[in-house]
C-alpha cells in the first residue's frame, strides 16, 4: 500500500507542476511561434529550428543567434554571445540550490538543462512556502519545454507565408510574460523596492556599458541590496 500511495503522491506533483506551468504556456506559444518564422526567415529548415528548441531551448537566446546568423555573423560570435546572454542562468541555478541541495546530481543536471527565466520565477515562487519535490519541478519544466518545442514547430511549418510577426504584436509577448511573472514575485514594499532598484540599475547599465551585462549586474547588484536591505529591517 505504502509504494502505492507514494506513486499517487509523485502523480499529484506531476500535474501540480503541469499546472503551475500554464500560464507559462500561454507565453510561450506565441513567442515560440514567431521565433520559428523568424529562424525559417534566416535560413534554418524545419529541423534545425526545432533542433535549436530542444537542446538551446533559451528564448531571447534563439532569438539572437538566428538574428546573427541571418546577418552572416560567424559562429563562433553567435555561440559567445549567446553564452553571455544565458550567464543569468548560473544565478538561477545558485538561487535554487537552498530548495534542492538534497537530490542527486543527476537529477540536478537535468533541472539545470530546462531552467528559463519563466520556469525558475514560478519555482522560486512555489518553494517560497511549499517543499521542493522532483517531481513538481519536472512536471513544470517538461510542460514548459515541450510547449516551446511544439510553437517552435508550428512557427517553422508557417514560415514565410507570416510576414512580420511584429504585425500581431508578436514581439511584445516576451516583455508581456515578464512582466507577468514579475508581479507574481512582488509581495511586499521590499520585494516592490528591490524590483524598482532592479530596473533602475539594468537601465543605468545599458546606457554607460552597451552590450548584455546590464541584466547579469543588475541582478546581482539588486540581489544584493535585497539581502542588505532585509538584515536591515529584521533588526527592528
Amino acid at each position: 500500500m505504502q509504494p502505492q500511495n507514494e506513486v499517487m503522491r509523485r502523480d499529484v506533483k506531476v500535474w501540480q507542476g503541469v499546472r503551475a506551468a500554464l500560464p507559462i504556456v500561454l507565453g510561450y506559444l506565441p513567442l515560440g511561434f514567431a521565433y520559428g518564422v523568424l529562424a525559417r526567415e534566416a535560413g534554418f529548415n524545419l529541423w534545425e529550428t526545432v533542433l535549436m528548441s530542444v537542446l538551446l531551448y533559451a528564448g531571447s537566446g534563439q532569438f539572437i543567434a538566428v538574428s546573427m546568423f541571418g546577418s552572416g555573423v560567424a559562429a563562433a560570435a553567435i555561440i559567445f554571445t549567446v553564452f553571455l546572454v544565458n550567464l543569468r542562468h548560473l544565478l538561477f541555478s545558485a538561487s535554487l540550490v537552498p530548495h534542492l541541495r538534497r537530490f542527486r546530481p543527476a537529477a540536478l543536471a537535468l533541472l539545470a538543462a530546462e531552467i528559463t527565466d519563466e520556469t525558475f520565477a514560478v519555482a522560486i515562487n512555489h518553494y517560497s512556502d511549499h517543499e521542493a519535490h522532483l517531481p513538481y519541478h519536472f512536471g513544470l519544466n517538461l510542460t514548459a519545454h515541450f510547449s516551446w518545442v511544439l510553437a517552435s514547430l508550428l512557427g517553422g511549418l508557417a514560415g514565410n507565408l507570416m510576414g512580420d510577426p511584429a504585425r500581431f504584436g508578436f514581439n511584445f509577448a516576451l516583455p508581456a510574460m515578464f512582466i507577468i511573472l514579475l508581479v507574481m514575485q512582488l509581495k511586499d514594499k521590499q520585494t516592490l523596492v528591490v524590483a524598482a532598484l532592479a530596473a533602475l540599475f539594468s537601465v543605468v547599465i545599458a546606457l554607460l556599458w552597451p552590450g548584455s551585462w546590464n541584466i547579469i549586474l543588475a541582478t546581482v547588484i539588486a540581489a544584493t541590496l535585497g539581502v542588505i536591505l532585509e538584515a536591515w529591517t529584521g533588526k527592528f
